[in-house]
């Protein structure tokens, strides 16, 4: 019954007067639309493609320094619907045979003529090139030497306040570079890229990128980090004992106090594991000897890592020598 229904409402709908001269209309407008597609594709159009660049035949003593692949956007002109086919197709590749363009001295590279002559070789014979960007390619190589160096981050790294870095992981925490030798000898560190974190509390893990020149070679090329964090605190260690240096044969420094208090701030979980016996407070007896007085100076010679706004308590104490 439905069916029927269907079909009496579109036999109504299409031989009703008003709706004939509709779809007249859309045909029409249809095939007008179809005659200027035509006539636009037909005109001559410039657009932009890439192709991807691939070095092949790299011998097996030879590590590419720079990257085996690169880009390059070449500005063609032809008709406009074989632009079209272009620019729904694959990147096109070029492969480039090591061993033709090798200058030697671990350096090489491709003029945009060899380019271009590639490039048409994949394209249509009605198709023009007009430029190549860049006009040139080079890549750079060496023969296997590397230098591992240790990985460090650069950047904005700010967490929530009264919260701190106490420390930061890095897996792994060196890799392996490889370059010219005189670059080599220059590198000592290679660096993330910029990072930009603020306001976290939680432990932060990233994966991040590493910069580095365009021909120096990285590997792995990104690593992943760990900033750890933890809460602020001013706090407090007593019984630190004071030790005394240069001292001569024979002679003992007695301090009154023996034992002193350092105030410092720190995180509570670096807190909970400090000793009295990670501090080392000093009295020189050079300097006592030199400048005869009542009280000695001391100091806080070693405060453990982590540790910030390490202050004595007191920076005088009372002192006699005696003889052993």
């Amino acid at each position: 019954m439905n069916a029927q229904r269907l079909t009496l409402y579109i036999r109504r709908f299409l031989f009703n007067k008003t709706s004939k001269e509709v779809l007249i209309f859309l045909f029409f407008l249809i095939l007008s639309g179809i005659f200027w597609l035509i006539l636009t594709l037909n005109e001559t159009y410039e657009r932009e493609i890439k192709v991807i660049v691939r070095i092949k035949g790299i011998p097996q003593n030879v590590v590419l320094t720079s990257n085996e692949v690169d880009t390059l956007r070449i500005v063609v002109r032809d008709k406009g619907w074989i632009l079209l086919r272009y620019l729904y197709e694959a990147n096109r590749n070029i492969n480039i045979p090591f061993k033709n363009y090798d200058r030697g001295n671990g350096f090489g590279n491709i003029p945009s003529s060899d380019i271009k002559r590639l490039t048409i070789q994949q394209l249509e014979m009605s198709t023009l090139i007009s430029t190549v960007k860049p006009d040139k390619v080079e890549f750079f190589y060496n023969n296997g030497e590397r230098k591992r160096v240790p990985v460090r981050w650069t950047g904005r790294v700010i967490p929530e306040q009264l919260y701190f870095i106490s420390h930061v992981q890095y897996w792994p925490d060196s890799v392996d570079v490889y370059a010219s030798r005189e670059k080599l000898d220059s590198i000592r560190t290679i660096y993330t890229e910029q990072l930009n974190y603020v306001g976290f509390r939680d432990t932060l893990v990233i994966n991040c990128k590493l910069s580095h020149l365009k021909d120096v070679k990285v590997v792995p090329d990104q690593i992943r980090m760990g900033f750890f964090t933890d809460v602020l605190t001013e706090e407090s260690i007593d019984g630190i004992p004071i030790k005394a240096i240069n001292m001569p044969e024979g002679k003992v420094l007695r301090t009154f106090p023996p034992k002193v208090r350092v105030h410092f701030v720190t995180g509570v979980s670096l807190f909970r594991k400090l000793r009295a016996e990670d501090f080392t407070v000093i009295a020189d007896y050079k300097e006592i000897t030199q400048n005869p007085s009542e009280k000695c100076n001391i100091y806080l010679k070693t405060i453990p890592h982590g540790i910030s706004r390490a202050a004595l308590d007191i920076k005088q104490v009372d002192y006699l020598i005696e003889e052993e």
